[in-house]
């Protein structure tokens, strides 16, 4: 019975027989997925399979015998993992015995060894053993590719798992690969082919005498040479091949004496593509590399990298030779050397000094950038190698500088020694007599000096850089030597307007400061301050402009140099005091003299952000002085001074929130639960205690009753929204709504404050004189709901929708869109921690575009532009993924806004247009004769921002295929000859450009 039961155990039964026979006979593909599935399941066991198979295994026919050995092969791909130790001896015995059989039969055999190479149950010696046997039975490169590429996967299979033993084999693995990979030429197997070798290298197999063997099978591909075929499905790019081969290449310097010379021939070819992957292999090889593999080669090196950087006409070789340089200097200079070895250091750099420094003396001519770039090259490698150049050069260039007295020359000069300065900062000396520039820092800072003063404005502003790198150096510069310095600044700071020196003046004085508060402190605030002072009893008399321009010049200087905390604590009182000044009824304030006191303090908050101290120093000093001013300018005064006028304008009001919205975004949360402490009362109970100078005419009530609950804070900035006749503060009121409607939390007290709003602004759209501000708050309540995906936001930008059919607030309306989509800098934003949810943009798409289109179609003529306006701000704003696969639907609406007469739906659909020329050109193509026609008619429109557009997207058209441009070549040229001739000088400017273009299109090389 039992003998009976094993015997229909191993019998294959009439299911499986009949599954194996439709594979092996009837060509079927399908049963072996269906055996593999039941051999995983349990229903059958891979011994059963393998006696199903017996007949067809032993067949005199070959393709029989390929199909039956397929069919195992393919299941023990699926199955592997359930085989046991004794099953895979037997079929690696039963596998490398058929690796002798005919031809047709060897790729079924390598896929079955395929498997058998991840088994975990695979015993010692079997890895080794297939090896052998498939370096001695089959010549690998006469197979098809993939059959190739099986081979390369069972080698790394073994070497993954079985890295010991095949080490054991000693230098006969790696001559195996050679005769396995030699004449390959397929990308996709060589790929995994220099994989294989970078590990063999890598990890330290033995290569014994066949380093040269394994270098030629492999830089018999160097350079790279492929291209893809077009639509390859496999993506292999030609960079692909080039990062592997390279990786292996410069994996040991064993391949040295081989790669160099090779890299050397390839370097001094004429192909530029060789130039470049020879010099980039280089710089990889030095990370390896030591001076005995470097030093035969050196001279020859040297020779092909300086004629490269000296002769070349490609920007990408110079780069890639200047790289290569600094890593072999580089590596020169880490090599540790024994007591009596020479240092190949010293000598490679005077090679280098002796054959660049005599260009140094030839400002004129065109060596000189190639021989400073070089001889820079090298001295940023090392702290060594910096040392030895720059006290070589800096004598010489010094020198040249006083020989030379031509403004232009001194400036090439002057940036040659800025750039050497510039290598300086990248080492540190513990010892400061050790540092290179010690000895030079008199004549430098004379030369700087000299610089400043000299009339050419390009030498100043190479001047300025200058000295602001030799006060990055850490003790250079004296007390006298900043002295003399902030003098210098202080001067160009106040230049005349179109000078370039005044503006890099500035950012020199706010790096400087930084460093040397102290100096800044004594030398220059002083003198801003008196200049303020001087500033304010010329304005008192009404001096022109001039004297208005100096005084803009000196509150920039103040903000400019407020990067240090202690010079803040003494920049903000002044700034803070002189807009008291303006107060006091002696001087005579313009708008635009007290927004430039605005922007200046915005400027220093912005500065203030990085340094928690100085950021609440400024807004405990500035916050409640700015707040002091608008409550004193807001009371009622039998004479109101000049600027209390000024004070309540519109743009100043706007100036002066802008400056507490920067002061309080970064503010740390217990900071911020201060200030509100204070302000919040202010408003709600008109407590000015913490206000200076609260010795105010008379109660500051803001609302027209008294608030007894915060809560009721929310109600009264709704009324004011709506009900206020002054523009400006229903605006401010409706915004400050919003805001504390996207922040509130979800609930009751929400959906209470919604439909207060909700009913606001329907009342408010019904008809009144209160249109418009009630427009205005439905804009920012739907924003704030937008931005934090509520649900009410689409029954609210339906609303806005309807709107657009409005004769009256269509417009508007349209123009809402842009609000929506865009990012807001005072309230909403995330720096004020408003609740702004990631992709709201694309969710606003997706939900209200299909809408718009549809409004659209269905709007009459004269509405139709209002609809294109909203879905062109729409489009513009958003991410260009998410737009492009909607461009085909979305194009014909995008090119009937340019149609539009209003110059922001045109400006915004070009906008919109121009990267899209650039990232679908194929989809874009297909209305070349449209785009063309339009871009071309708007670079005569009167808007000067449209025609810019319109003819950058001219210029971006050529971006299109070739053949689909040529036939308008000649009409567009004609046509952009009358741009040409524009008032405008940017738009000129961007017409030549265009034009230019157009004119190359279909020449060689374009």
């Amino acid at each position: 019975m039992a003998a009976a039961a094993a015997l229909e155990a191993v019998a294959p039964t009439g299911a499986l027989w009949g599954l194996v026979q439709d594979f092996v006979m009837g060509q079927q593909e399908g049963p072996a997925d269906q055996v593999a599935a039941d051999v995983k399941s349990g229903s059958y066991t891979v011994l059963q399979v393998v006696e199903a198979l017996g007949s067809s295994l032993e067949n005199p026919e070959p393709r029989t015998r390929a199909r039956g050995i397929q069919l195992l092969s393919q299941v023990l791909l699926q199955c592997h993992s359930l085989l046991l130790e004794k099953e895979v001896v037997h079929l690696i015995l039963f596998y490398e015995n058929r690796l002798k059989d005919h031809h047709l039969v060897i790729p079924s055999v390598l896929q079955g060894l395929r498997a058998l190479s991840l088994c975990v149950a695979l015993p010692p010696g079997l890895a080794v053993s297939v090896l052998k046997a498939i370096f001695q039975e089959v010549h690998v490169q006469s197979l098809p590719q993939v059959d190739r590429h099986t081979v390369y996967s069972i080698i790394t299979n073994f070497m993954r798992t079985r890295e010991e033993e095949l080490k054991g084999l000693g230098a006969d693995f790696t001559f195996g690969f050679i005769q396995v990979m030699d004449g390959e030429k397929d990308p996709r197997n060589l790929l995994v082919a220099f994989r294989i070798v970078h590990d063999l290298i890598s990890r330290d197999y033995s290569l014994g005498p066949f380093v040269e063997e394994l270098f030629e099978v492999t830089s018999c591909y160097f350079p790279i040479d492929f291209t893809p075929p077009p639509n390859d499905p496999h993506g292999i790019q030609r960079e692909d091949l080039i990062l592997s081969l390279r990786a292996v290449l410069a994996s040991t310097p064993r391949f040295a004496e081989f790669l160099l010379p090779l890299l050397i021939e390839k370097v001094d070819s004429e192909i530029l593509s060789a130039k470049l992957d020879s010099l980039q292999t280089l710089n990889a090889c030095c990370a390896v590399y030591g001076q005995k593999e470097l030093k035969d080669f050196l001279p020859s090196l040297w020779a092909s990298i300086r004629r490269e950087v000296f002769q070349t006409a490609s920007e990408r070789v110079e780069a890639e030779g200047l790289a290569a340089l600094n890593s072999l200097t580089a590596c020169l200079s880490r090599s540790v050397l024994r007591a009596d070895a020479e240092d190949l250091l010293d000598s490679f750099l005077s090679n280098i000094l002796q054959d660049c420094r005599h260009h140094l003396c030839e400002p004129d001519m065109k060596l000189v950038w190639p021989s400073a770039k070089l001889l820079q090259a090298a001295a940023g490698a090392s702290a060594r190698a910096c040392d030895h150049i720059t006290s070589n050069v800096l004598p010489l260039l010094l020198e040249q500088f006083h020989k030379h007295s031509q403004s232009n020359q001194r400036r090439t000069i002057l940036e040659m020694i800025l750039g050497f300065l510039k290598l300086q900062q990248k080492w540190s000396y513990e010892d400061k007599d050790e540092r290179p520039l010690s000895g030079f820092k008199d004549q430098l800072c004379s030369l700087v000096f000299m610089a400043l003063t000299d009339p050419s404005t390009q030498l100043q502003l190479v001047g300025i850089r200058t000295l602001t790198v030799l006060g990055a150096q850490p003790d250079l510069l004296s007390s006298g030597d900043l002295e003399l310095a902030v003098g210098h600044l202080y001067r160009l700071s106040f230049l005349e307007e179109d000078s370039q020196s005044w503006v890099a003046a500035l950012e020199a004085s706010g790096t400087l400061a930084t460093l040397y508060p102290v100096a800044f402190s004594s030398h220059l605030v002083p003198k801003l301050a008196g200049e303020l002072c001087i500033e304010e009893s010329d304005l008192a008399r009404g001096y022109g402009p001039t004297k208005c321009s100096r005084h803009r010049r000196c509150l920039q200087a103040l903000s400019a140099i407020s990067t240090h905390a202690s010079i803040v604590k003494e920049t903000l009182p002044l700034l803070l005091q002189h807009l008291r000044q303006m107060n006091k009824g002696n001087t005579v304030a313009g708008t635009s003299e007290v927004i430039a006191v605005c922007q200046s303090l915005q400027q220093v908050a912005e500065k203030c952000q990085q340094d928690p101290e100085s950021c609440w120093y400024f807004h405990q000093t500035a916050i409640p002085c700015l707040l002091a001013l608008a409550v004193q300018a807001s009371m009622p005064e039998k004479e109101h001074s000049v600027l209390k006028k000024v004070l309540l304008q519109d743009e100043v009001l706007a100036a002066m929130v802008s400056v507490i919205g920067t002061a309080t975004t970064h503010l740390s949360p217990d900071l911020a639960a201060q200030s509100v402490a204070h302000i919040v009362p202010l408003f709600l109970d008109g407590n000015i205690t913490f206000l200076p100078e609260n010795s105010f005419p008379g109660r500051f009530q803001p609302f027209q009753v008294e608030i007894p609950q915060l809560n009721q804070l929310m109600q009264e900035l709704l009324e004011l929204s709506c009900c206020h006749n002054c523009p400006f503060s229903s605006t401010a009121a409706a915004k400050c709504f919003a805001g504390l409607l996207n922040k509130h939390p979800a609930g009751q007290q929400l959906d209470e404050f919604l439909q207060l709003a909700v009913d606001k602004v329907e009342a408010g759209l019904s008809s009144g004189p209160y249109r418009s501000q009630a427009f205005t708050l439905l804009l920012w309540v739907t924003k704030a709901l937008v931005l934090r995906y509520h649900p009410l936001s689409s029954c609210l930008t339906d609303r806005l929708m309807g709107l657009l059919s409005d004769p009256e607030l269509g417009p508007a309306a349209a123009d809402g869109f842009c609000l929506l989509m865009s990012d807001c800098t005072d309230v909403l934003t995330r720096a004020g921690h408003a609740e702004v949810r990631i992709m709201f943009r694309q969710r606003f798409f997706t939900d209200n575009v299909p809408a718009l289109v549809r409004g659209f179609h269905a709007a009459p003529r004269d509405v139709k532009p209002n609809y294109l306006k909203g879905l062109s701000h729409v489009l513009n704003r958003l991410p260009k993924p998410v737009l492009l696969p909607e461009l085909p639907t979305l194009l014909s609406l995008l090119l009937e806004a340019l149609s539009c007469p209003d110059s922001v739906v045109q400006l915004s659909t070009l906008s919109c247009l121009q990267p899209l020329l650039l990232e679908a050109p194929q989809v874009m193509s297909l209305h070349v004769d449209t785009l063309v026609t339009k871009f071309l008619n708007l670079s005569s429109s009167p808007s000067m921002a449209v025609r810019i557009a319109a003819l950058q997207c001219m210029h971006a058209v050529t971006h299109l295929p070739t053949p689909v441009l040529l036939p308008y070549k000649l009409q567009v040229i004609r046509a952009l000859a009358k741009p040409l001739d524009d008032k405008k000088r940017l738009v000129r400017k961007e017409a030549v450009s265009a034009r230019g273009e157009w004119f190359l299109l279909g020449s060689p090389g374009s």
